[in-house]
């Protein structure tokens, strides 16, 4: 017998069920996960859109890099135009009368070019066979016509050269496509870095706002007893209540600040159903001091930047030649030599060939443009100095950047001694003024300055770890790893 389930199963089973799924499944959905910086800074670089959004880039750039190099190397293609043709056209015959003549035909042909850019030139050598067929329905009637080899080339004289350019220019472009690859891949740790000190920042708030508010909940539970007896004036019980309250709102503001932050780390990361991410804080960081001199010569070696304003220079030097090229006498070639036959049977069209040469030449010189071609020369001319000129100041600027980011990054480990020294000291000193003010030697001012001089000394340490850090991958991104790792 089946088992009637409406019957067997209570009510508040079922219900206590549903609740424990629901429980299981929100355990599943919603996890806490326990992360470092350098966990943090991995993920990031794995799986955060930005790194997808780079590495997507370099692919881009890579493609694009082996479609150039495919134009200096040899290309084979085949080509078949088949056609039927069946209709009444009008023929001229040998005597210069027309008449109108039915027309069946079937064409068919097939051909195999072989062709070879010379890049320093900028011409076209090429290596053709062909074999074509037509069929006379109408006289029933077959013939065939091969070109064994024809031997070809073509050039414009005289103007623009893409091929020799662009042999300049695009394994720079691809070069500064790597380096802007690796560089992305450092930013990305320098914005992991910010995401997770603002979410450390947040916890500590919220760590901080916690103690305060039990320690301000306890020095006004107390000061009711004192007050009672008169040992402590109304403006201080007041005082002590309001410092409650406050520490109570900052409780609550502490925390809607620590999940806006998680799910920015979180989002930033590429996780889901992510609740709540542990973060522990580097208590140490290495003191490392980088030579300015060394770091402008990695910096040549491996930023972008260098090969980018150098790009600028040869594509603008490009543009000149081509519109002077554009502007003077311009002459197209075009050479062919071959062989070719025809037959009635395919054996016979290739039997005995005879030779084939074709030669022209077009010559092109503009007599009267009213000065256009010369606008053209002096417009990219004065291009290319604006250019040459914001490429000279933007390495000019980018060296000084980065000497102010070693200037601040050599400080930077004694600045984050100071912080640790400053925040060890001001919380022992609001300890101090807390037990003094339960003593009643010391007045409800003393302790407020002391206690907000203690968040403010772990805000400026927490801070001070996370310029440190920050500047670490951002000077990573300019000079390569190279000078961190021998330091390390």
């Amino acid at each position: 017998m089946f088992l009637n389930l409406k019957q067997e199963i209570p009510y508040w089973l079922i219900v206590a069920l549903f609740y424990i799924s629901d429980f299981v499944l929100q355990g599943q959905n919603n996890v806490a996960v326990h992360m470092t910086l350098e966990q943090v800074i991995a993920h990031a670089q794995d799986n955060s859109p930005s790194a997808q959004s780079a590495k997507h880039a370099f692919l881009a750039a890579e493609w694009q890099y082996k479609y150039f190099k495919a134009n200096y190397l040899p290309s084979v293609t085949v080509t078949s135009s088949p056609f039927l043709n069946r209709q009444i056209n009008k023929i001229t015959l040998n005597d210069g009368t027309g008449e109108f003549i039915k027309q069946n035909q079937l064409s068919t042909d097939l051909a195999i070019t072989i062709n070879q850019n010379i890049a320093f030139t900028g011409g076209s050598l090429f290596l053709k066979s062909s074999l074509s067929r037509l069929d006379e329905f109408e006289r029933n009637k077959t013939s065939y016509s091969s070109t064994p080899i024809t031997i070809g080339y073509q050039q414009s004289l005289f103007g623009y050269n893409n091929l020799k350019w662009d042999r300049r220019i695009e394994p720079l472009k691809y070069q500064e496509a790597k380096k802007n690859y690796n560089e992305a891949m450092e930013l990305v740790a320098a914005h992991a870095c910010q995401y997770f000190f603002a979410l450390v920042e947040a916890q500590t708030n919220l760590e901080m706002a916690k103690l305060n508010y039990a320690s301000a909940d306890t020095l006004y539970h107390m000061a009711q007893g004192r007050y009672r007896i008169g040992t402590i004036n109304e403006n201080d019980m007041l005082q002590l209540e309001i410092n409650r309250l406050n520490e109570e709102t900052a409780c609550m503001d502490a925390e809607v600040q620590v999940r806006e932050q998680t799910q920015i780390l979180a989002s930033y990361l590429g996780m889901d159903n992510i609740s709540a991410i542990d973060l522990q804080l580097p208590e140490h960081v290495p003191s490392l001091k980088i030579s300015l001199g060394e770091a402008e010569q990695l910096a040549m070696e491996n930023a972008s930047d260098p090969d980018y304003f150098k790009r600028m220079k040869l594509e603008s030097d490009s543009r000149v030649a081509q519109a002077k090229a554009n502007a003077g006498l311009r002459a197209d070639i075009y050479l062919q030599f071959g062989l070719s036959q025809t037959g009635s049977t395919i054996s016979q069209s290739y039997s005995r060939p005879m030779n084939q040469e074709y030669a022209s030449i077009t010559l092109s010189l503009p007599i009267l443009d009213w000065g256009r071609s010369k606008g053209q020369i002096k417009v990219a001319k004065s291009q290319r100095d604006l250019t040459y000129t914001t490429a000279e100041q933007g390495m000019t600027d980018f060296l000084r950047n980065l000497g102010k980011l070693i200037m601040q990054f050599n400080m930077q480990p004694r600045k984050v001694e100071v912080a640790a020294r400053t925040n060890i000291l001001a919380s022992h000193r609001y300890e101090i003024a807390r037990r003094l003010y339960i003593a009643g030697r010391n007045t409800i001012l003393d302790l407020n300055i002391a206690l907000s001089e203690k968040d403010t000394a772990m805000h400026a340490y927490i801070s001070a770890i996370k310029t440190y850090w920050t500047l670490y991958y951002t000077i990573k991104s300019l000079t390569g790893p190279e000078i961190m790792n021998n330091r390390l």
